[in-house]
Formats: C-alpha cells, sequence, structure tokens
C-alpha cells in the first residue's frame, strides 16, 4: 500500500491512529506525575503498521497534511486531559514550524482552559522565523499550557531553542541518558542543563531510562523527572507506578541528597562531660549536660605521641543537612591553627552527633567533580 492510500484511510478510519501513554515519575516521591502520549498506526488489517510513527508523521507533513495528523493526536489529548489522575500532567508531541497552521492553533486556542496540557515541542525541522512561534506559545502560555523542548542537548540547534523557548520542561536526549552513569562527560553536561533549567524555572527530565544504574546516577544529580522503560512502557491509560520501584526510587533519591550533605561523613564520636578525660584513643567533643559542644578533644597524633589529647575550642559547628560544599567553603575561612580540626556536627536542638574530618570533606569534593 502506498504512502497516499495510508494517508487517505488515516484520514477516513480514525482507527487508524490509537494514543498508548508512557508514565513520567517523579523521582524523589517515587509516584507517577504525568504522561506522555504517543501515537501507533495500525495496517488495513488492524495489526501494528511496519511503519514506525516518526515515518508517519513525516509522510504527512511531506504531503501536505502534517498539521492536520498531529491535530488528530493533539485533539483526542484535550478529550482525555479531564480523565488524568490527580496533580498528572499529560504531554503530547507537536512539531513547531507545524503549530502556528491554523489546523493546530486554532484546535488548541480555542479549547478554553489548558491546563494541565504540556506541549513537546520536537524538533524535525528548524523554524526559520521564530516570532510566530513565540507569539502562538505566549498565548498558549495565558491559557495554561506549559512546554517542554524535546532530545534537549541533542545539537547546536536544540541549543538555540532552550535558549529561544525557554521551556518549562527540558527532556534530556536519550543519546546522553544511555550509559550515563559509566560517563562523566554525560553526567556533566546534564548537570550544567539542570543548573540552566533551574534558572529558567524549567525541570530536567531524563528520558529512556532503561537500567538502574541510569536511573541512580540521576538520582544523584537531583534531576526532577524520569521516564523509561524501567520505570514504565507505553500503555493505556492510566498505568500505575509499580510499588517496588517506587519505594527504589525514594531511596535512591535519599542518598543522592544524603551524598551532598555532610549527614553522609559523619563519624561517631566520644562525647565528655566537662571535668571527664575520654575513654578512646580518638578525636572526642567536649559538652554540656544539654549535649551542645563546647570544645574539641585532638587525640596527640600529629607530634607523634600516641597517647593523651589536646584542648582545642569548636571552630565549626553545622546541621547535618549542611551540604558538603557549604562547609568545605567555611572551612577554608577558618584561622590557620584550626583549618584541620574536625567539624562539630549537630542536630536541629544543637546536641552532637558526630564529627567530619577535613580529609573526608575533601575526598567527598573530588568525587562529585566531573573528571577530564
Amino acid at each position: 500500500m502506498t504512502w497516499t492510500e495510508e494517508l487517505a484511510r488515516l484520514r477516513d478510519r480514525p482507527d487508524t491512529l490509537r494514543l498508548v501513554f508512557q508514565p513520567i515519575v517523579d523521582v524523589a516521591r517515587g509516584v507517577v506525575a504525568g504522561y506522555e502520549a504517543l501515537a501507533r498506526f495500525t495496517a488495513a488489517d488492524g495489526s501494528p503498521s511496519a511503519a514506525t510513527p516518526d515515518r508517519w508523521f513525516a509522510a504527512a507533513d511531506a504531503a501536505g497534511i502534517g498539521a492536520r495528523a498531529e491535530a488528530m493526536v493533539v485533539e483526542r489529548c484535550l478529550r482525555l486531559r479531564h480523565e488524568l489522575p490527580p496533580n498528572c500532567f499529560l504531554t503530547v508531541n507537536v512539531s513547531p514550524h507545524l503549530l502556528t497552521d491554523p489546523a493546530l492553533a486554532d484546535l488548541l486556542l480555542g479549547a478554553g482552559d489548558l491546563t494541565p496540557l504540556v506541549l513537546e515541542f520536537t524538533e524535525h525541522q528548524d523554524v526559520a522565523d521564530l516570532r510566530p512561534l513565540l507569539d502562538l506559545r505566549d498565548r498558549l502560555r495565558d491559557r495554561g499550557a506549559l512546554v517542554a523542548l524535546d532530545d534537549a542537548g541533542s545539537g547546536y540547534s536544540g541549543l538555540q531553542q532552550l535558549t529561544a523557548v525557554r521551556p518549562q520542561l527540558i527532556k534530556l536526549d536519550r543519546a546522553l541518558v544511555a550509559g550515563a552513569d559509566t560517563d562523566d562527560v554525560k553526567l556533566a553536561l546534564a548537570q550544567l542543563l539542570g543548573e540552566f533549567g533551574g534558572r529558567i524555572d524549567a525541570w530536567l527530565l531524563a528520558e529512556g531510562v532503561e537500567t538502574w544504574a541510569e536511573m541512580e546516577a540521576f538520582a544523584r544529580l537531583g534531576v526532577p523527572l524520569a521516564q523509561g522503560y524501567l520505570l514504565g512502557r507505553p500503555a493505556e491509560p492510566w498505568a500505575v507506578l509499580d510499588p517496588e520501584v517506587g519505594e527504589r526510587l525514594r531511596r535512591s533519591a535519599l542518598r543522592g541528597r544524603l551524598v551532598e550533605h555532610v549527614a553522609s561523613l559523619v563519624e561517631p564520636a566520644e562525647r565528655v562531660a566537662e571535668g571527664g578525660t575520654p575513654l578512646g584513643p580518638g578525636s572526642a567533643v567536649r559538652v554540656d549536660r544539654f549535649g551542645h559542644p563546647t570544645g574539641l578533644l585532638l587525640a596527640h597524633r600529629r607530634d607523634g605521641d600516641p597517647a593523651g589529647h589536646r584542648e582545642a575550642p569548636v571552630s565549626l559547628r553545622v546541621p547535618a543537612s549542611t551540604a558538603v560544599a557549604e562547609v568545605a567553603q567555611r572551612v577554608v575561612t577558618r584561622p590557620e591553627a584550626s583549618r584541620f580540626d574536625p567539624v562539630v556536627v549537630v542536630d536541629e536542638v544543637g546536641a552532637v552527633t558526630g564529627l567530619v574530618r577535613v580529609e573526608s570533606l575533601l575526598s567527598r569534593l573530588a568525587e562529585t567533580q566531573p573528571r577530564a
């Protein structure tokens, strides 16, 4: 069957096109935050089409009916948006060079409140003049729609679109997600895009996550959203996240947050009351009756004396939730005499929970820096 015949069937038989929905997951909470609508086409006999959705839409565009084909998908998403589970969004792919066509633009502008629809800009073709597109984007945002940019970081045109479109959702290209757990360059780029997103109030989404190693690498970076076969395949509406997957995500995100904080570096320390002496050989903390630190009892190791302790003031105390980088910055501003003294870590009421060695801080900073 020719493409002319296939496209005629698409026009005359709406069941030629159906939609499936892939979950988009909130990594920290381990729950579904939204769904991406994905088109699937059938052959004349009702079996799955041998041609991929990309080829269908490319053929429709070449035949001059690309906007009408995409409008079929958008129209169905508009009908379904009111059936979404609570606190979920729905993303739908649109081609930027087609969005201003009346078949798409009028459909969206006439649909009332567009919340919680997210228009996901794909970049199969460059847009020669962005002004009409950006004007329409603003009008759609006024109606509640959000904008996502697909395949971010995939090329120069993608970076151009990032600066021009300023989306609320940045989808990291699958090529930058695959194997990122063993590729510092990919992780460094993801981190840069995440920081850029934070500057423009956009969320970063890791798309195409297929292994737990990849997922945990992005969890350590603090990437808020993820999507991929590991978390859920395209399916009928509205698939829920496997509880075991959700729990593992929450644990991964928690570990990622702890790595950023000195809580992950705290070592136990003996607490010694006023007037007392340490029982063990290691460094200890002198405390008052409330457990608050009043001084350090540092083991005599630098001068070769294996026994005894020397008294020193507490030059730096921090809550366990303080970022490693922040503590390191404060360490280097201390007087030279106390610069390498351990940092006292306290709980929410100021009681001692342990010590962090400066060596541990430096090692953690070295681990988290991308390698050249």
